[in-house]
């Protein structure tokens, strides 16, 4: 009985189109971040920052932008990792080659870059779409792989192909400790996430869900394809070379190119459709997914007295995200954002059935 908008009357066009319009939903993403900048970073260890919380936020802002892309303007993509790798590359050379740049500047740089890769191997989708689209943005991972293995520029020289960073700064507060880098990723994230519900709830919003529903029809009543479908693609690598920035700068600190592999798109695509396509939230269910699932069934066989060695850990986790993958999109292909909205709505009408 407390999930209720009685009462809840809206009297001007801003309170009706507000992000949250119910009472609730505001006081629960009140507490949440409150819990997520001040009780989580008095209580937390570093182990559940450096394994859990910072790894968690970073695959959700990719997985956000990978769901710009595919989720809101239906244009698949596996070659997310490679614009990962195209920010994370891009901030480190700026980082390098521009004495005392400042962090930030590094990360919208690096997001800059991705945007520009991210729109050149958008083109192919003006004229092709479905898996001939896939396998144009499968050929900008392997592009990637390529240039990072073998232009030495991009690694800076370095012998082994191996990069690694100075000391991180933001606006002159230090960035070391894994309180201060959660802080920060949490910062990003929040920014990135009300920018992008802002967005797909605008005009642009729009557009891409147009293109995504039928793109012929979208077309006929005005909307531009070419516009539409190329502003996803910037938006979505921004977002996702900002985060390989991160995963890079603040997660890894040091990488080689197989840290952003064609393994890393493919967790990423598993990530919106477990979490839900078309949906912000469903970026941060599908990585809290994929970030606890291998904590779980490391930690619970062990609980239970079961002897798991780490190979069949790793095999049972294989097997339950491809079964995972293949019930969502049979059983709920919109995932566990769909659950969690029909959670919601189950609420509002309890006890009554309709």
């Amino acid at each position: 009985m407390l999930y209720r908008e009685n009462g809840q009357f809206k009297q001007t066009y801003r309170a009706d189109l507000q992000i949250f319009p119910v009472l609730q939903d505001r006081i629960g993403i009140s507490v949440l971040l409150l819990v997520a900048f001040v009780a989580v970073p008095l209580l937390g260890s570093d182990y559940f920052f450096r394994a859990i919380l910072i790894p968690f936020l970073i695959l959700a802002l990719a997985a956000l932008g990978l769901n710009i892309l595919v989720g809101y303007c239906g244009q698949i993509s596996l070659g997310t990792g490679a614009f990962m790798a195209i920010g994370a590359y891009a901030a480190y050379n700026l980082q390098v080659r521009i004495e005392g740049i400042p962090l930030l500047l590094a990360l919208i740089g690096g997001g800059l870059a991705a945007t520009v890769f991210g729109v050149l191997f958008g083109i192919p989708s003006l004229r092709i779409r479905g898996l001939y689209l896939a396998v144009a943005t499968l050929a900008a991972q392997f592009f990637t792989d390529w240039f990072t293995n073998r232009v030495k520029w991009v690694t800076n020289d370095s012998p082994s192909g191996s990069v690694s960073v100075g000391a991180l700064s933001f606006f002159g507060l230090p960035v070391e400790t894994p309180v201060q880098k959660y802080l920060l990723c949490l910062a990003i994230v929040c920014v990135f996430a009300l920018l992008a519900k802002n967005l797909v709830r605008g005009a642009i919003g729009r557009q891409w869900m147009a293109i995504r529903d039928m793109d012929v029809a979208a077309a006929v009543i005005g909307i531009r394809p070419v516009y539409a479908k190329l502003s996803a693609f910037a938006v979505s690598s921004f977002i996702v070379g900002v985060a390989g920035a991160l995963w890079g700068f603040v997660h890894l600190g040091s990488w080689e190119p197989a840290a952003f592999s064609i393994d890393r798109s493919f967790q990423l695509l598993f990530m919106v459709i477990i979490g839900g396509l078309g949906s912000i939230s469903g970026a941060f269910f599908g990585a809290a997914f994929m970030v606890l699932l291998p904590l779980l069934l490391n930690y619970v066989p062990h609980w239970l007295g079961l002897p798991l060695s780490t190979a069949t850990a790793s095999h049972l986790e294989h097997m339950i995200f491809g079964a995972l993958i293949v019930f969502f999109l049979i059983v709920e292909p919109h995932g566990l954002a769909r659950l969690w909205l029909t959670a919601r709505e189950k609420l509002r009408l309890w006890p009554f059935p309709h």
